[in-house]
């Protein structure tokens, strides 16, 4: 059975890892379109939500226009999203693989830059360990 994701544990808090995070997905061409704090906006409309749990979406613009260019459907899976959450006092970096969302699309070329991608994005979450 296929994994949807890819996630692993840092030893360090959420703000340092997602510092570190957004740093190494600079170096790769990648930039925060939006950082949203789930827990905050829980919290703000009176859920008790404790557990830090903050999504990012990053997009690298280049990458964006080629997958695109292939199909415009395969922008409902743009921007890439990763998360980084507490679980058990553990900091956690995770995403769902580009290449599970595009296999969806039954298209070669756009399954081979979601490979790309996919790739590129775990080197940048491996760079946080």
């Amino acid at each position: 059975m296929k994994v949807f994701h890819y996630t692993i544990e840092v030893q360090r808090g959420m703000n340092e890892t997602i510092k570190m995070l957004e740093e190494s997905l600079k170096k790769e061409g990648f930039g925060v379109l939006w950082k949203f704090s789930v827990t905050e906006k829980l919290q703000e409309k009176g859920f008790d939500f404790p557990i830090p749990f903050v999504i990012l979406e990053v997009c690298n613009p280049q990458e964006a226009a080629r997958v695109l260019s292939e199909n415009l459907l395969a922008g409902y899976f743009l921007p890439c999203k990763i998360v980084v959450y507490k679980e058990n006092e553990t900091t956690k970096i995770g995403m769902p693989k580009p290449t599970m969302l595009i296999s969806m699309m039954n298209h070669e070329e756009l399954k081979k830059l979601a490979e790309d991608i996919e790739k590129r994005l775990i080197s940048c979450i491996d760079e946080c360990r």
